[in-house]
């Protein structure tokens, strides 16, 4: 089966609603084919006369609705292309398929550095000497494009030059908050947009915790800069220790009891700098390239 319609057939089957997203992934990767999921479906639902005479007749419309998403440069891969992030594809929450706009970069290191949209002076101060030192070092900054912690993070990587991904919790027909819109263009150019969510997808209560999950299964580890319990960066420390990843907290987090529940886990190191993390990248990123957690 060619791969545009592969993908058509994909599409076709999230549309349908009739399974949850992570029920389909398990399928699809199982089966090896959307094509053959989507076939299976439509026979066991008695809905086989709606292709005539294959189901391939009726996902050319879908096909052409994927070609003219890339022309406006919003990439599609599924779980099943090669080129679908193997991090992430190791983790429970990963996504049937992601839009990218911009420029992948094949194994390339990645750590996460997120917090709270209400940093403090302190915080933001953190944030741009980990995220610039991390970029100086050939790793690349992956955050949320939220106000606050991230757009520092995402900021500092780009003001020395460095790489940063944006994973983001909205269709990438959309910029949140507005006023990272042009932050968000700069990252298309400069690096890499990452969205698990239909273009048009506005933001809503459920897609960011969606694309905290998919932030740590994309990135080597997380860096926790302020954040409070319920907050997006909270879960993606949960998340990540969840997924085996390691977890960086901030020594100030610990005035919080859900930091001091997660510093006593394996796999969590409590830092009081940027020079904790740097310390650390050699055995994160292994000269050969090979992306570990142990």
């Amino acid at each position: 089966m060619d791969r545009p319609e592969e993908r058509a057939a994909l599409v076709a089957l999230l549309r349908r609603g009739d399974r949850s997203w992570s029920d389909l992934t398990d399928q699809i990767e199982a089966v090896g084919s959307a094509y053959d999921v989507l076939e299976n479906a439509l026979d066991a639902s008695g809905q086989g006369a709606l292709f005539d005479p294959e189901p391939s007749a009726d996902l050319s419309g879908i096909a052409a609705e994927i070609a003219a998403w890339e022309r406006e440069g919003l990439r599609l891969v599924t779980v099943l292309d090669e080129d679908y992030p193997l991090l992430l594809k190791l983790v429970h929450q990963r996504p049937p398929l992601l839009f990218l706009q911009g420029t992948v970069v094949e194994d390339d290191p990645r750590i996460a550095v997120v917090g709270t949209r209400t940093p403090t002076p302190e915080g933001l101060a953190h944030a741009r000497a980990i995220a610039g030192g991390l970029a100086e070092r050939g790793v690349t900054v992956v955050s949320g494009l939220a106000a606050g912690i991230d757009t520092a993070a995402h900021g500092a990587a780009l003001a020395v030059g460095g790489r940063t991904v944006a994973v983001v919790g909205t269709g990438l027909r959309h910029a949140y908050p507005a006023r990272n819109a042009r932050l968000q263009r700069e990252i298309a150019e400069r690096g890499l947009l990452i969205s698990q969510f239909w273009p048009d997808t506005p933001p809503s209560k459920s897609t960011f915790p969606q694309r905290n999950a998919v932030m740590s299964g994309y990135s080597l580890a997380t860096v926790v800069i302020e954040a409070a319990y319920r907050s997006g960066a909270r879960m993606q420390a949960r998340l990540a220790l969840e997924h085996g990843r390691p977890v960086f907290l901030m020594r100030s987090l610990l005035t919080h009891e859900w930091a001091r529940e997660y510093a006593a886990r394996p796999n969590t190191t409590v830092i009081d700098g940027p020079e904790d993390v740097f310390d650390r990248l050699d055995s994160l990123v292994p000269a050969t390239g090979e992306l570990t957690w142990t």
